[in-house]
């Protein structure tokens, strides 16, 4: 009786999952039945909102339905990357974020999720560097002036960030460290508040993904003077790397834009939409929109964001720890 009771109770555990699974399966078919919500975690016109935004149409014709960008801006995206994963797991909401998802887990003493348990990726977007601009107005006109500016004048060179423990502030924090020079960070919540800042001159340096800052520099607005990854952009294959302009070959500072889902989303769903997203990154003119925003459209597996994640938390835990970056 024992042995038939234990069948019975596997047989009917084996029943609830096919049941969870057909269910899903059922509701992945049927959807997308409404407008679908991208939390962007950063204020309008920043690099993450742009390249959003350059997928939003054709996302949404595939889709049959509107992605509409919901701009939650403050603390470093914090802010909105809470609200996402706090949200019902149904497919109707998607954190659109960039590579800050990895640094704040290991800047911030505590945050109110936990990147890996609360969410599941679902394709990494693009993958751009971070751009290093002055205002026409600084005393140098290249990294190496600004270098020896810094060093003749502690503490009194500031940069702009997107944010406490965003790319751009670790970007900074690491040229220091490799420098030894002293620069102040001054964090801004997102890449066009900041644009803003060192547009005005309300700081001398500016750190930030390379979308919200080209067009200046187009325009001879800012002056670009370094990138942040090991090659040069082909928006701008005219912008030396800091690693080839201060002679620093293990400066590398990558980043990146990705879309995730919040945990226990139905993987139906989740593999739907990295398929539609990928589909729209080899489109010719999604490719020729994100290279004039210095972008490169990639298009990972869900796995292989995740894996990112798990890599890259480790990898800036180090960068934190050897730069004392600690946001409160």
């Amino acid at each position: 009786m024992t042995g038939a009771i234990r069948s019975l109770t596997k047989w009917t555990r084996w029943a609830a999952v096919l049941l969870l699974a057909a269910s899903a399966l059922a509701q992945a078919q049927d959807w997308p039945t409404k407008a679908i919500r991208f939390i962007v975690p950063y204020p309008p016109g920043g690099g993450t909102d742009i390249i959003a935004r350059i997928l939003q149409d054709k996302l949404s014709t595939a889709l049959g339905q509107p992605i509409i960008i919901d701009n939650r801006g403050g603390a470093a995206g914090n802010i909105g990357t809470d609200l996402a994963a706090k949200s019902a797991p149904d497919g109707y909401t998607f954190l659109f974020t960039l590579s800050s998802h990895t640094i704040n887990p290991v800047v911030y003493d505590k945050l109110p999720f936990d990147v890996e348990k609360d969410f599941v990726g679902v394709t990494m977007v693009a993958s751009l560097p971070q751009i290093i601009t002055a205002n026409p107005s600084a005393p140098f006109s290249d990294l190496q002036g600004m270098v020896a500016y810094a060093k003749a004048n502690p503490g009194k060179l500031n940069f702009a960030s997107v944010g406490n423990g965003s790319p751009s502030h670790i970007a900074g924090e690491l040229l220091k460290l490799k420098t030894g020079i002293d620069m102040v960070h001054v964090p801004y919540k997102g890449g066009g508040p900041a644009v803003a800042a060192n547009l005005g001159g309300e700081v001398q340096v500016m750190i930030v993904s390379i979308p919200p800052a080209l067009q200046h520099v187009k325009a001879g607005k800012l002056r670009a003077l370094g990138v942040t990854t090991l090659k040069r952009t082909l928006a701008a294959p005219e912008i030396p790397t800091v690693a080839e302009a201060l002679g620093l070959p293990d400066y590398e500072v990558d980043s990146w834009y990705a879309l995730f889902a919040p945990a226990r989303t139905p993987a139906p769903i989740v593999a739907r939409m990295q398929a539609e997203v990928v589909k729209v990154l080899q489109l010719q003119d999604i490719k020729d929109k994100l290279l004039l925003q210095g972008t490169t459209g990639v298009g990972s597996t869900g796995a292989e964001l995740d894996r990112v994640v798990k890599d890259e938390l480790v990898k800036w835990a180090a960068v934190a720890k050897a730069a004392k970056i600690k946001v409160d």
